[in-house]
């Protein structure tokens, strides 16, 4: 065994030497061969290199993809980092759209208080919507105006569009509104344009019925219903909404406030009316019974001569 061990060693040996030799002088001459300036050896070169380099391609690829990867994490990163910019840019974007919806539907809720055709001897107040003390047994609002500003109880509240409710208690700074829908509320209303008279009765529902009417089938859905000031509870001719055929077969009205969106409340001060006691001029005074005179008979006028004569 140490005999064929030895003896292989010694083959290998010289073979190993000859091929670093062969090594040394190959590198040799290409080093001698790129260090020529030479246009016959520029093209030998050339022609190596374009034998070589080609046959290459394999060994590059691994490095390629290596340098390939680092990149596309480097734009993964710059991407990611943009990407989280963004969404940090359309939170904020986010909050300022809702800010300018809210603005804006403050503002157009202000402008349909401004832009409502009211009778010009009513005055009104406008009072913001604090908070909706309603249940399901009872649907009311809360104002930030009371007894200071002037409010008395069964004053009549309206959005920008149509009559939402009445006062119905009042505090120092705050007051009450009960709304159409109350399960308690009850309002005559006008039918037009057939004129039928009718209540409406709240059910806490968002459709409160119309109870009670003249002649049902002059009514027709869509038709333009308005407080009738009936009992002077409201005024006359206050938006209310249209009419509707219920599921239950019943005439609703689909009420024209945004009960949704109650934020601004316009109470109407409806000052009392004015009432005369005396009738004084409106009522013509009796006319004075005129007694006619007897006439004088012809008798009475022959005895008062005889009378006269006797004297």
């Amino acid at each position: 065994m140490a005999k064929d061990t030895g003896t292989s060693e010694g083959y290998t040996r010289p073979l190993r030497r000859l091929l670093s030799a062969m090594l040394i002088l190959v590198l040799f001459g290409i080093f001698i061969l790129w260090r020529i300036d030479s246009p016959r050896v520029e093209r030998i070169r050339a022609q190596l290199v374009d034998q070589v380099v080609p046959s290459f391609e394999w060994a590059l690829v691994p490095v390629t993809k290596a340098a390939d990867m680092i990149e596309n994490f480097q734009s993964y990163t710059r991407i990611y980092e943009q990407n989280q910019e963004l969404r940090r840019e359309l939170r904020q974007m986010q909050a300022w759209k809702e800010a300018a919806l809210q603005l804006e539907q403050k503002n157009a809720t202000l402008l349909d208080l401004n832009n409502v055709r009211l009778d010009p001897k009513y005055t009104f107040i406008t009072g913001v919507v604090l908070a909706d003390s309603g249940s399901p047994f009872r649907q009311s609002v809360l104002l930030n105006i009371g007894a200071r500003d002037g409010l008395m109880d069964g004053w009549a509240t309206m959005d920008g569009i149509g009559l939402v409710g009445r006062i119905s208690g009042l505090g120092e700074n705050t007051a009450r509104v009960m709304l159409l829908t109350d399960s308690s509320s009850r309002l005559p209303v006008t039918i037009q344009p057939s004129g039928q008279r009718a209540i409406l009765s709240g059910d806490n529902t968002a459709r409160p019925p119309l109870d009670f009417i003249e002649s049902p089938e002059l009514i027709r859905p869509g038709d333009r219903v308005v407080s009738s000031g009936d009992g002077g509870v409201f005024p006359h001719g206050l938006v209310i909404g249209q009419v509707a055929l219920g599921a239950d077969r019943r005439l609703r009205v689909v009420l024209a406030a945004d009960y949704e969106r109650l934020d601004y409340l316009r109470v109407l001060r409806s000052l009392s009316s004015e009432q005369i006691v005396d009738p004084g001029s409106l009522i013509v005074p009796p006319e004075p019974i005129l007694i006619p005179e007897e006439p004088v008979s012809e008798v009475e006028n022959d005895t008062a001569g005889v009378e006269s004569d006797n004297g």
